[in-house]
């Protein structure tokens, strides 16, 4: 919510919980590449204002390639997190002069600590079978050679974490799930309590699609339609269910009445208590809505035990 003088009165972090940014070093190496594949200098680099979109496009893709032939493979569509640090590509990084600091690490930046924040993500991510659907016959054993391309000689105890945690799952409800973990929007949560200023809200969007046969599950950006009560509308992704259009009403209005005065309680949900280190806690939504306090803490302890 900008004001006049372009501050944010509050903050939502859906599904994209960045707590650092790229390095400068590896930016400039990729921009360098793109001014040569442009046929550009410093003493020409002003032409680039008058080139095709298209034309710059293809340079960046060209100097992605000629730089990094083979980049680190990532499971379904998903980069592991040692792999996407090494991966070459263009996003922010901290420039010392208009980015001067991670967003969030090593902690929450001071300037943000009156706004209040929701911050969650959703059950799927990226569910693996939305455009495969013989996915959804996935084997075990496939499931734990996926893994392994995420987490290496470790794979196996976080199959074993996830398959005790989750028993009567699909194997590829549970690779989706394994492969969304909250990790970084818990950290980014735990971060701004520590400022203990204005309140951090938690949420976990676990309502599943019926569409495509119900193969997206909870994909990311579900819960999009749900907060601008647009179910209906957006039916090629609800499904223009009765249950989607009764969900967004209850997630619209704890978005309404978080834009209002920065907290989403409301008649319509349980109780949701602001977000602390100690107790963890989560509205999840879905068919029935509720609070659990930190549902998944051991499995991200798997997780981060197989990453480092």
């Amino acid at each position: 919510m900008p004001t006049a003088k372009g501050l944010f009165h509050k903050a939502v972090v859906e599904s994209g919980s960045t707590l650092r940014l790229g390095d400068l070093a590896p930016s400039e190496k990729v921009a360098a590449e793109v001014v040569s594949q442009l046929g550009l200098n410093k003493s020409n680099i002003e032409k680039i204002q008058g080139m095709p979109y298209a034309q710059i496009l293809a340079a960046g893709n060209a100097a992605i390639k000629k730089l990094q032939p083979n980049p680190p493979a990532g499971g379904i569509g998903m980069p592991t997190v040692k792999s996407a640090a090494a991966r070459l590509g263009f996003s922010p990084v901290v420039d010392g002069r208009i980015v001067t600091r991670h967003p969030f690490d090593p902690d929450a930046p001071d300037i943000s600590a009156s706004v209040p924040m929701i911050i969650g993500t959703v059950l799927n991510e990226m569910s693996p079978s939305m455009s495969n659907p013989t996915l959804e016959s996935m084997t075990e054993e496939d499931v734990r050679k996926r893994a392994a391309e995420r987490y290496g000689d470790k794979s196996g105890m976080v199959v074993d974490a996830y398959r005790k945690a989750y028993p009567n799952v699909k194997p590829v409800e549970l690779l989706s799930r394994m492969f969304s973990v909250r990790t970084n929007a818990v950290t980014q949560a735990e971060r701004k309590a520590a400022l203990k200023g204005a309140p951090a809200y938690m949420y976990l969007f676990a309502w599943q699609t019926p569409v495509l046969d119900g193969r997206p599950r909870a994909f990311h950006c579900s819960e999009i339609p749900f907060v601008f009560s647009n179910t209906d509308v957006s039916a090629f992704a609800t499904g223009g269910t009765t249950e989607a259009r009764e969900l967004g009403d209850k997630v619209s209005d704890a978005w309404i009445n978080f834009a209002r005065k920065g907290d989403p309680n409301h008649p319509g949900l349980p109780s949701w208590p602001a977000f602390s280190a100690e107790t963890g806690p989560v509205m999840i939504f879905d068919k029935m809505c509720e609070v659990k306090n930190d549902p998944d803490r051991e499995l991200r302890k798997v997780v981060s035990a197989a990453l480092t």
